[in-house]
């Protein structure tokens, strides 16, 4: 009797050899490989190395720009981190298009456009160091250039998000936020010292450079790369109803990236405020965690449920965010740090798949544009608001707000998980 195919493509090779040779045998296929099995598998990760690839020129800038407006520039601080927070600005104005642009035109689209509002902010950033000796006209320059990289992270991150989970189904949406979030962490964690390095060898002029070529790479990954179906005519409600279907699950992820913006604006500060030593591990420790989740348990979400995972992890973070707050020392203030990371890993990516089973395919993009902004609020505010409230209660009294906004979330996360049980039948 002939077996069955899936059985003879997951036979042992061994077992073959007592196999008479027969047509039917000997024209058996070998076992294909991972990639040949599952081919969107291999579409995810390199959509996630196009992120990550172009998310370099974010986190390339991030301490080049400072330097650049007040070391050429000779501007003051206030410009120079305006120069840094315009394009975060811009990313957060952008989302509702670039979600539009991502359901109606297609996630391939979304990316392909970001990619070149990458390239355009890049030169345009370039052009700022040409005219460096007329300060004031470089530095206007200078913010349409990150204006445009702004819009250019909009597109790219919500286009990649949605062409994941076009390709792997939204039962996999947790998964695929996670390597979305772990590509963009990791970008903005070896990007600032790639940055500075460019920076001390070959200038301004050379980091700028570099962000050009860069997402040149990505369109060049992508061009012949399929994309997902577009939904150019279906009925779509107003953007706002939208956002009143998420804005939970947003202002929970919104609570959550106060802690991780606490730790990289104050962390560093509240050390030294102490005298304490390894005033520089704070993001390392955060880091550590971070990734430590994610690679561990980034199927958590898509196996138990997006809230069960944001509970936990919310709690987590809580303590994290308290224990830098009470430490008596720097090691138990690094603990605080690490389970920081640990906390803020998998929420993004546990509410993420929530919102996408909240709202039809045709809206994915929209709904996760818009969920995205909350992030993105949560980390554009923190360092002002936190800035004012250390000026009155000390470093900190920064981190007791991390916890205290932490387990704002985390009561936000059991009322939704509650409703969620007893609207089950």
């Amino acid at each position: 009797m002939r077996a069955p195919a899936g059985r003879e493509n997951t036979s042992n090779p061994d077992d073959t050899m007592s196999i008479p040779s027969t047509p039917s045998a000997t024209s058996s296929s070998p076992p294909p490989s991972a990639s040949t099995r599952d081919p969107a598998q291999g579409r995810l990760l390199l959509l996630t190395a196009i992120l990550f690839i172009s998310y370099l020129c974010v986190g390339m800038s991030l301490p080049v720009v400072p330097i650049f407006v007040t070391g050429q520039l000779g501007l003051g601080n206030v410009w120079a981190g305006l120069g840094v927070g315009i394009a975060f600005l811009s990313t957060v104005l952008s989302r509702a298009y670039a979600g539009t642009q991502s359901d109606r035109a297609g996630a391939k689209s979304a990316v392909a456009r970001g990619l070149v509002f990458y390239v355009s902010g890049a030169l345009v950033s370039l052009l700022a160091g040409l005219l460096a000796p007329s300060p004031w006209t470089a530095y206007l320059v200078l913010l349409a250039g990150r204006l445009l990289v702004g819009l250019g992270e909009s597109l790219v991150g919500v286009g990649i998000i949605g062409w994941g989970i076009g390709l792997v189904g939204p039962a996999c949406s947790g998964k695929v936020l996670a390597l979305v979030g772990a590509a963009i962490y990791g970008a903005l964690a070896v990007g600032g010292p790639i940055g500075l390095v460019l920076q001390q060898r070959f200038g301004y002029a050379g980091v700028m450079s570099v962000g050009v070529i860069l997402p040149c790479l990505g369109m060049l990954a992508i061009w012949r790369l399929a994309g997902v179906p577009a939904h150019p005519g279906a009925e779509r409600p107003p953007f706002w109803r939208v956002i009143g279907q998420v804005w939970p699950h947003g202002t929970i992820v919104c609570l959550q990236g106060i802690g991780f913006a606490a730790i990289g604006a104050f962390f560093t500060l509240h050390f030294l405020d102490q005298h304490w030593r390894f005033a520089g591990l704070g993001l390392t420790a955060f880091g550590g965690g971070f990734v430590l989740v994610r690679v561990l348990f980034g199927h958590l979400p898509d196996r138990v449920g997006g809230l069960p995972v944001a509970i936990g992890s919310l709690a987590v973070e809580t303590v994290g965010q308290a224990l830098i707050w009470s430490a008596s020392d720097p090691v138990l203030a690094l603990v605080g740090a690490f389970l920081t990371g640990l906390g803020c890993s998998m929420i993004f990516p546990s509410m993420g798949r929530e919102v996408v089973q909240l709202v039809q395919p045709h809206l994915r993009g929209t709904a996760l544009g818009g969920f995205s902004a909350f992030q993105d609020v949560a980390y554009g505010l923190t360092g002002p608001l936190a800035g004012l409230l250390a000026d009155r209660a000390g470093y900190g009294g920064v981190f007791l707000a991390g916890a205290g906004a932490a387990a704002a979330g985390l009561v936000i996360a059991i009322s939704l998980r509650r409703a969620q049980t007893r609207s089950r039948p």
